[in-house]
C-alpha cells in the first residue's frame, strides 16, 4: 500500500519535467504535450493553408479576367433584359445559371459580387451562390454513380428548387437589415 506522501512525490517528479508544460495535453493520451508539438502543428497548418490559396490563385484570377471580359462584351442592358427585376423570374434566373456554371464555391462570390456590380439584384447573386454549391450539374454524372441515379436527381432538384425560396428570403431580409 502506498501512503499519500509517496502518491504526491511522484506527482510532484512527473509535473517538474521540463520537456512539458503544465495545461497543455496530448489529444490522444491526455497526457503533457511539449512545446515543440505546439509550434510545429501550427506551422504544418500555416504551410497548407499557403498551399491551398497558391492553388487557388490562377483559378481566381482567371475568373476576375473573366469578369472583366463578360463586362466589356456583355452589356448591362442585357444583363438587365435578362435579369428583369421582379423577383421569381430574377431568382429562376440566377438560379439557373449558378447550375450550370462549374468551379470553387469562391468563384461564386466573385461572379456574384460582379452581378451585383452591373445591376442585377440581390436575389440573382443569392440564387446563384446558392445552387453553384448546392445543384452542380456538372457534377451531377459523377454523383449518379456514387450514390445512384435516383437519389443525386432528386437533390439536385430540391436543392434547385428551393434555392429560389432561400434567395428571394435572403434579398428580403437584407432589406429589411439595410
Amino acid at each position: 500500500m502506498t501512503a499519500i506522501g509517496d502518491y504526491e512525490q511522484q506527482e510532484d517528479k512527473s509535473l517538474k519535467n521540463d520537456n512539458y508544460q503544465i495545461g497543455k495535453e496530448d489529444d490522444r493520451t491526455g497526457a503533457q504535450r511539449p512545446p515543440h508539438v505546439w509550434r510545429k502543428s501550427i506551422s504544418k497548418a500555416v504551410k497548407k493553408t499557403m498551399q491551398q490559396m497558391k492553388s487557388m490563385l490562377p483559378v481566381l484570377l482567371g475568373v476576375i479576367l473573366l469578369m472583366g471580359l463578360f463586362q466589356t462584351f456583355i452589356s448591362e442592358a442585357r444583363i438587365s433584359s435578362v435579369f428583369t427585376g421582379e423577383l421569381l423570374p430574377s431568382a429562376f434566373a440566377g438560379a439557373a445559371l449558378g447550375s450550370v456554371l462549374a468551379g470553387n464555391p469562391v468563384n461564386s462570390y466573385v461572379i456574384g459580387k460582379g452581378l451585383l456590380d452591373v445591376g442585377a439584384g440581390l436575389v440573382v447573386a443569392a440564387a446563384l451562390i446558392l445552387t453553384w454549391v448546392t445543384v452542380g450539374l456538372v457534377q451531377l454524372p459523377a454523383e449518379m454513380s456514387a450514390l445512384g441515379i435516383r437519389f443525386a436527381l432528386t437533390r439536385a432538384a430540391i436543392a434547385f428548387v428551393l434555392s429560389i425560396p432561400i434567395a428571394c428570403l435572403t434579398s428580403w431580409l437584407i432589406g429589411i437589415i439595410s
